[in-house]
């Protein structure tokens, strides 16, 4: 096929931001799409197939908009459009960039980098229960934390509660010096991390000691009622079934809970049904009850991250097929 040859304006001064240090995001777009990308002045010339020169413009327009909006361009948001314009989706990375849920303490705008995480936070404040299911990276209790802050800030709800199952990966609290809140505070840190980062210790810390902001195991939650909240359960796939029905039947008026995990990493004994894989089915119906699945395109961690969730996925998967095959030849 007879490669085409077309040029764009583009702006000389983001050229740095958007092709990155060393051309290192133009060499993967090239190397992605197979085309050649040549900047000269305020021209960049594409060189390739129809389709192929097609995308790779499409995906420069969306960076150079997200650089003109003053963001740095990332790896993430280079890989992301990419993977979207390989799978024939228009790259909507401006539209995400409007979608602003609160800032740091340093000033940073939190807001969602993917479509999988825009569907996430619109569930979020669309329905009254919202679970968040992905691999490590994709912001599920990030984003989280910062739908509960922004709407403690705004006086939508009197107090946040986060909680997590003090579920060990292969070391028993017992061993752990100090008495229980020493124990369980390890399994917490995310959620303390995300806080801090967020609200900022001392806001924190007040809130804290006012009873605004609670932070506690799951087993603490039996017997209550929880009204006015917003209330995070963690790490939900070592949740036993009881355990998230209890969860699940705390929930009072004028609140909302954000349920989140990732059913590739139960620290349950060997067989134990996860509570989370069984919500997940027992109410994947319920109209007022949003799930959101999140994949490894949704990770904005590093990008050996995203590698590493699509390594095991693949692996998984033919571990399952395998499985099948035997089940199939026992039978025989």
């Amino acid at each position: 096929m007879k490669p085409m040859e077309i040029e764009m304006e583009f702006p000389a001064e983001h050229g740095g931001n958007v092709f990155g240090q060393f051309d290192a995001f133009m060499k993967k777009i090239e190397k992605t799409l197979h085309v050649s990308l040549i900047l000269r002045d305020d021209r960049l010339k594409c060189i390739g197939t129809q389709q192929a020169v097609e995308s790779a413009l499409s995906v420069v327009e969306e960076l150079l908009e997200l650089s003109k909006r003053g963001n740095v361009i990332t790896e993430q948001n280079v890989n992301y459009a990419l993977s979207l314009s390989m799978d024939d989706q228009p790259a909507n990375l401006v539209e995400l960039d409007q979608d602003v849920i609160c800032h740091t303490i340093q000033g940073k705008a939190v807001k969602p980098k993917t479509l999988g995480q825009k569907k996430y936070v619109e569930q979020i404040k669309n329905k009254m229960i919202t679970f968040g299911v992905g691999p490590a990276g994709t912001g599920k209790t990030y984003l989280a934390m910062a739908m509960a802050i922004t709407a403690f800030k705004n006086d939508e709800v009197n107090r946040i509660i986060l909680t997590r199952p003090a579920i060990e990966a292969g070391e028993k609290l017992g061993f752990l010096p100090g008495d229980l809140q020493s124990k369980v505070d390890p399994y917490l840190r995310p959620l303390y991390d995300a806080l801090y980062e967020i609200l900022g210790a001392d806001a924190f810390m007040k809130n804290m000691e006012k009873g605004l902001i609670e932070v506690a195991p799951l087993a603490y939650m039996r017997g209550r009622t929880l009204d006015n909240a917003y209330i995070i359960l963690d790490e939900a796939q070592n949740t036993t079934p009881a355990q998230m029905k209890m969860f699940l039947t705390r929930i009072g008026f004028g609140s909302k809970a954000i349920i989140t995990g990732d059913l590739t990493q139960k620290d349950l004994p060997f067989d134990s049904i996860s509570g989370l894989d069984e919500a997940l089915k027992v109410l994947g119906k319920v109209k007022d009850i949003g799930i959101s699945q999140l994949t490894n395109k949704d990770v904005v961690r590093h990008p050996l991250v995203q590698q590493i969730v699509a390594a095991y996925d693949k692996y998984e998967e033919v571990k399952a097929s395998r499985k099948q095959r035997n089940n199939r030849k026992n039978k025989r």
